[in-house]
């Protein structure tokens, strides 16, 4: 049985918020990173940072070039997101490195595990490509490596970081229910005779299990 016009009209403009969602969010944290780096105690630091956001804009650029071969102007597919994202970021503005480091590695890992969760409920050319771009990769593991650094050094932070990690998380989930039901990501249309409201509880209740067993990881408390 064919896919209907119809069908295939809401599949092609679900993909295209999804990846807008996802440029505004790596041009976001291309910007992000490089003033956060700012706060590095270190020069080694700093680059390292640097290096992060570089990739950011990088998959920022692989997304924009998605969209264009979709027909999709990049620039319009972001704009439904730029202002609830920047409300976002000023809520969880960091007050030190410390605190730019873990907001990093927080956003980057559950807003990876957002995307990749969104794309299974769309084709498979685009859940492959949303796979490369958001699955974690050495950029995450950086900042899980300065981030265990840190708290070796100086076990105090331990306290500071682990109720930060909290406030980010619950900023994120929030994002994350909030995108999921003013865009209609999870809703019937993709799953028939579903109800988005269950669904975006349910994938939400699923990125916080993940973020605690990272922060377990790292030896805090999510």
């Amino acid at each position: 049985m064919g896919i209907s016009p119809d069908a295939a009209a809401s599949a092609g403009q679900l993909s295209a918020e999804l990846l807008g969602a996802m440029a505004y969010g790596e041009l976001s944290a291309f910007g992000r990173l490089s003033l956060d780096s700012r706060y590095a105690p270190t020069l080694h630091d700093r680059s390292v940072l640097a290096k992060i956001a570089v990739g950011a804009y990088g998959n920022f650029a692989l997304l924009s070039d998605r969209l264009s071969e979709m027909g999709v102007d990049p620039e319009h597919a972001m704009l439904p997101f730029q202002r609830s994202f920047d409300h976002f970021h000023e809520r969880t503005n960091p007050g030190d490195w410390f605190e730019s480091v873990m907001k990093a590695y927080v956003i980057d890992t559950v807003s990876s595990d957002f995307y990749r969760a969104v794309s299974m409920f769309l084709d498979p050319t685009t859940q492959r490509f949303v796979k490369r771009v958001a699955s974690p990769d050495q950029a995450t593991e950086v900042l899980r490596v300065l981030l265990r650094r840190a708290l070796a050094d100086d076990p105090r932070l331990a306290s500071r970081l682990a109720l930060w990690g909290r406030r980010l998380v619950g900023e994120a989930l929030t994002q994350a229910q909030r995108v999921g039901m003013e865009h209609p990501l999870l809703g019937p249309v993709l799953k028939s005779g579903g109800d988005a409201r269950a669904e975006v509880r349910s994938l939400t209740s699923e990125l916080a299990r993940k973020h605690a067993l990272r922060m377990t990881g790292l030896g805090l408390t999510a």
